[in-house]
């Protein structure tokens, strides 16, 4: 006799399918804590055990990391974020720097190629908003900051595949970056972005590959363990 799925289990990927929705609409966004397991059965009308099991299948994916005694935290936004961001934790600085400087300077090539007006209005404000940051000496908003610009960089390539990889990696690379910037922001360490932002609205596509990836192999190189590993990123 074949085996059926019972309806439980549909209605629980229902319920994972709405909370899914919830991350990546970024109703729910990375490090915010869901509501509790209570207020999601009231809002989902279903049974707690069908809340459960859908929470524990997104922490199983990553999107989810259950802390007991203290709740339920996003820590992903799609599941190959949660296994980059589980896969890398341990990883050499130096090594996460190579990549986001490979995957950072082809980014900024075709950016500098294929960027609409709307495009660079949005780099040139984006790049006045991290000044500020940096300026105000906020740790976390400065590596939000930074953080969006660069990936509306490489979304300035109008490539898809190579927007979405860089986007499901940002997750590692914010974690990894707060290790290095430390509690304060230290004015020997700030790079001025504005070559990268220049070159990209000029259309130098040699220039903007060049600063973009000395930005990325620059930040591998900064504070942090001497022997060039940090500990697992904490988002």
């Amino acid at each position: 006799m074949p085996l059926s799925s019972p309806r439980r289990s549909a209605l629980a990927d229902q319920v994972i399918d709405a909370l899914r929705g919830q991350i990546t609409s970024g109703e729910w966004p990375v490090g915010s804590r869901i509501p509790t397991e209570s207020a999601l059965v009231g809002q989902l009308g279903v049974a707690r055990n069908t809340v459960r099991e859908a929470v524990r299948a997104l922490a199983h994916n990553g999107l989810l990391d259950i802390r007991q005694g203290s709740g339920t935290y996003v820590v992903a936004t799609s599941e190959l974020a949660g296994v980059m961001h589980r896969r890398f934790a341990d990883a050499d600085t130096r090594h996460v720097a190579e990549l986001r400087s490979a995957l950072e300077a082809s980014g900024a090539r075709l950016a500098a190629l294929r960027r609409t007006g709307q495009d660079v209005l949005q780099l040139e404000s984006l790049l006045e908003r991290r000044e500020a940051v940096w300026s105000s000496g906020d740790v976390e908003r400065f590596v939000e900051a930074d953080a969006t610009l660069h990936l509306a960089v490489v979304a300035a390539s109008h490539n898809d595949v190579l927007t979405a990889l860089y986007a499901d990696l940002g997750h590692v690379l914010r974690a990894f970056l707060r290790v290095d910037v430390g509690e304060r922001l230290r004015p020997e360490d700030h790079l001025d972005h504005a070559r990268m932002i220049a070159a990209i609205r000029a259309g130098d596509a040699d220039t903007a590959e060049r600063e973009a990836a000395s930005y990325a192999l620059e930040w591998g190189c900064g504070a942090g363990k001497a022997d060039g590993r940090r500990p697992g990123p904490q988002v």
